[in-house]
């Protein structure tokens, strides 16, 4: 080939390699798009490491809604951590916003419908968990920042979903002294940081008193939980 068609023919062989260069140099290689980071997950406390001389009181559920149990809570200034299901609320929603308004007791998490979440996948357990913050949010105008898993059972997907729906830590319990039936489960001698479970069942009024009473024995004081709990 003749030295000027063939130095023709390799400009020709420039020019349209320019453009494909160019564009690739523009649009990048063709990686899909970084998913979005799952949060940390939550610490998981079960007794609350503190000198302070406190005791902490929570009660789940919400299905039984003993007037004796709120005016015991509102009477004693019990500043009492709510693990409530929005079904357990819905029809008498009142009794839980007096003790809201008119004492010293928070709402938090406890799920939608109180199943086993290590027995749903990621996107079953953000459905109960955020579901019932959203609930809470518009019931009562407070969002919840604590979870309890039902029956206290939990994987890693639940600690870090309890992160993306809002809580700042998974909290379980120290002691149950909740009456099931005919059995009463014997009365701890409680330590600064206990973390106590009752239900809002038949005999959450004696059960909250035995509570209190085993709190003050110990010269225990019921305090917040919400402010106890780190991030």
């Amino acid at each position: 080939m003749p030295r000027l068609r063939l130095r023709h023919a390799v400009r020709a062989a420039l020019a349209a390699l320019v453009p494909l260069a160019l564009l690739g140099a523009v649009a990048g290689p063709a990686h899909a798009a970084p998913e979005a980071a799952w949060p940390e997950p939550v610490p998981v406390v079960s007794h609350v490491e503190t000198t302070d001389p406190v005791v902490f009181i929570t009660i789940d559920d919400g299905w039984y809604h003993d007037p004796a149990a709120a005016q015991l809570l509102l009477d004693r200034r019990v500043p009492a951590s709510l693990f409530l299901l929005p079904g357990a609320y819905s029809y008498d929603s009142g009794y839980f916003h007096t003790l809201l308004d008119q004492g010293r007791s928070r709402v938090e998490n406890h799920t939608v419908g109180h199943p086993d979440l290590t027995t749903l996948d990621a996107a079953g357990q953000k459905a109960e968990v955020c579901g019932a913050r959203d609930r809470h949010l518009a019931e009562f105008g407070d969002g919840p920042r604590l979870l309890r898993p039902p029956y206290g059972t939990y994987d890693a997907t639940t600690r870090t979903t309890a992160r993306a729906c809002g809580a700042k830590a998974l909290v379980t319990w120290t002691y149950d002294l909740t009456t099931w039936g005919q059995w009463t489960p014997p009365t701890p001698s409680l330590k600064a940081g206990d973390i106590i479970l009752l239900h809002f069942n038949e005999t959450v009024t004696q059960d909250l008193r035995r509570a209190l009473d085993a709190a003050g024995a110990a010269g225990l004081t019921p305090a917040p939980l919400r402010d106890y709990v780190p991030e």
